[in-house]
């Protein structure tokens, strides 16, 4: 080696130990691995998705599907390290300060385990649509068989079993690519029971119907300028015993209206919804728009034998008799009259304004999961849980089972297909995002995107809802 190259190297050497140094002289530790930290429920030791841990310098973690958050800050490693912690309904006491968070001293490598108290009813399990599911955790060497699926943002779910399978769908859908992603639904489907178990981690695998790139598509492109929403979704037997999957689609125009609602139905050929029928127009049609299947199913068998299905969001609107011939025949259609307010366990007269209502074999009542409308501290984060005797209520009295700090839980949907009829668990899912709220951070990775939570129907705090309404 000659002696420029050995004079390279010494100055190479000597520019490197200055930028590993500060202005104090000590060294900045660069961690090859980061510092795992794990937050789970005090109660049950199960992890904790969707808990912000804060540094005093604002930096903010999330913790994954697994309750991980991956901590890899160089210039905190090995240092003293205060973090808020801010769970969404699980919390940390209030030291003396009044503040609530804790005190670590992150190691490269090592890891801790941050114990939090639940304040909510509901017991979130985790995320269900989006990226980075398991990013924590991938980024501390675990979870690395998980697989992304290409899509980072799902707006509010439709679910239908349908021959052999669960359909999913959902609204106005984003990609990584760029801001703007897919607006004629996305969809997907998974067997009819994906999971596992009901406890966290959650982790549900969507086979997305895809485009000849590979990439998620949308499955309801209906003729018209603006995006295709869909509701009502369902599927339904024929006179011959065919199953068809069913839906009432609308066609958007800014800001947010509706010019065109119709019927449209699956084509297993195409993996496509195809309209056959279109029920209003607001440029060819002087009338108002009529009542159409909304929301999500419930089937009754009522006092006169037959079988009917109901649509509501959260309460029935809508009930015909659950074949296909009477979806396609609006002359079936009868409208119905929703109960406009509930009264809380407390006696406060509440406006329900999207959920759905589920027959639950356990309680042996039809129930509810609904978001108040203009709720406090959040608009439209606000869930209450409530009984009835029939699916058109009377219903309440409502408990609130879980709230949002100026943020938005909207359009929940019931899963009852998820559980055995003597199991005691309730299941929900809502759309997680900053929308309609008063300009709050986004939460990474979550916001606008689905969130499963679980009810124990036998927990004592859901016994005043067992009560007979007190509008009977």
């Amino acid at each position: 080696m000659n002696g420029s190259v050995i004079l390279r190297c010494v100055r190479f050497t000597a520019f490197f130990l200055l930028l590993t140094c500060n202005l104090g002289g000590s060294v900045v530790a660069i961690a090859e691995q980061p510092f795992r930290i794990e937050v789970v429920d005090a109660e049950n030791g199960w992890p904790v998705p969707m808990v912000e841990l804060r540094t005093t310098h604002h930096v903010r973690f999330f913790t994954d599907n697994a309750g991980i958050a991956a901590f890899d800050l160089p210039e905190l490693m090995g240092k003293p390290t205060w973090l808020f912690v801010d769970g969404w309904g699980y919390e940390v006491p209030k030291d003396g300060f009044g503040m609530r968070g804790v005190r670590i001293t992150p190691m490269a490598g090592k890891s801790t385990q941050i114990k939090v108290n639940r304040t909510i009813i509901a017991k979130r399990l985790g995320r269900l649509t989006g990226a980075g599911l398991f990013a924590e955790s991938q980024k501390c060497g675990l979870e690395t068989k998980w697989r992304e699926s290409g899509i980072v943002g799902c707006d509010s779910v439709q679910t239908a079993i349908h021959r052999g399978k669960h359909f999913w769908l959902w609204g106005d859908t984003t990609l990584a690519h760029y801001p703007l992603g897919i607006f004629h639904s996305s969809s997907a489907t998974t067997s009819p029971q994906p999971l596992k178990s009901f406890e966290p981690p959650l982790r549900v695998t969507f086979d997305y119907f895809r485009d000849k790139q590979n990439k998620p598509r949308g499955v309801a492109k209906m003729p018209g300028a603006g995006p295709t929403w869909l509701t009502g979704y369902t599927s339904l037997p024929d006179r011959d015993d065919n199953q068809h999957l069913v839906a009432t689609y609308t066609k958007i125009q800014p800001p947010l209206s509706e010019y065109e609602i119709g019927l449209c139905v699956w084509n297993d050929k195409s993996e496509s919804f195809e309209r056959t029928r279109v029920l209003w127009n607001r440029n060819k049609d002087g009338r108002k728009q009529p009542v159409v299947p909304r929301g999500h199913p419930v089937r009754w068998k009522g006092t006169d034998g037959k079988t009917w299905i109901y649509f509501g969001d959260p309460f029935p609107t809508t009930r015909f008799p659950a074949t296909y011939e009477a979806w396609a025949n609006p002359q079936t259609w009868q409208s119905l009259e929703p109960q406009a307010t509930i009264k809380t366990t407390k006696g406060q007269a509440i406006k329900p304004h999207r959920g759905s209502v589920a027959w639950n074999p356990y309680r042996k009542r039809f129930v509810t999961i609904f978001t108040q409308y203009l709720g406090k501290p959040s608009a439209f984060g606000e869930i209450y849980y409530a009984e009835a005797d029939a699916p058109t209520g009377p219903w309440g009295p409502a408990v609130k089972v879980l709230t949002h700090k100026n943020y938005t839980f909207y359009n929940p949907r019931i899963h009852p297909e998820f559980v055995p009829d003597d199991s005691p668990v309730l299941l929900f899912e809502g759309t997680y995002t900053h929308t309609f709220a008063n300009r709050p951070h986004p939460t990474p990775q979550y916001d606008y995107n689905q969130l499963l939570y679980r009810l124990d129907l036998d927990d004592p705090k859901l016994k005043p809802a067992r009560a007979k309404s007190a509008d009977e």
